[in-house]
């Protein structure tokens, strides 16, 4: 008889978001990233997946783990991951890469045992802004009031995310 395996809960312990080193990604070839490490610093910025001249198709997804792996190294032990769902994308190009990087991300993550989880981009505009569809520009000056200067809306949108899983417990409340 087979036993059906129970699916994992992806959500970090109770209490574990205020004490550990968690991660925020906006996807993309311009990758937005926040994190807030064990001692509750957090830092942010971001990072270029875009291929060289003489790449093959996969090195931007290599590149990514590689620096997913860093992340955890220098910073980690990472104890969760949120990243924007995005459901629409403006173009082929843009949701190919976007798959990619969450098909790595989510590799990377399970085979680490972290837990990760998409956040639609409405309620990570509105959690940020008061409104769910906000442009980029409301992104960046709401990261700006919170202290920090983003490079661009890419790293506003990590920051959104980041305080989104902080002050919501990851979505629990």
């Amino acid at each position: 008889m087979n036993t059906p395996i129970p699916a994992q809960d992806i959500r970090p312990e109770p209490g574990a978001i205020s004490r550990s080193c968690i991660v925020a990604l906006d996807l993309g070839t311009k990758t937005g990233w926040a994190l807030r490490s064990h001692g509750g610093l957090i830092t942010s910025g971001t990072v270029s997946f875009r291929p060289g001249r003489f790449d093959g198709g996969g090195m931007r997804y290599l590149r990514f783990s590689n620096w997913l792996t860093e992340l955890d190294r220098l910073s980690g032990p990472i104890a969760a991951i949120w990243f924007e769902e995005v459901r629409a994308h403006r173009g082929v190009e843009a949701s190919h890469v976007y798959g990619g990087l969450m098909a790595t991300l989510t590799a990377w993550a399970e085979l680490r045992g972290v837990p990760y989880e998409g956040v639609a981009v409405g309620s990570i505009k509105r959690h940020a802004t008061g409104k769910g569809n906000a442009p980029k520009e409301a992104m960046i000056a709401a990261a700006r009031a919170r202290g920090f200067s983003p490079a661009d809306d890419n790293e506003a949108d990590a920051i959104a995310i980041l305080h989104w899983a902080l002050e919501t417990n990851g979505g629990l409340g």
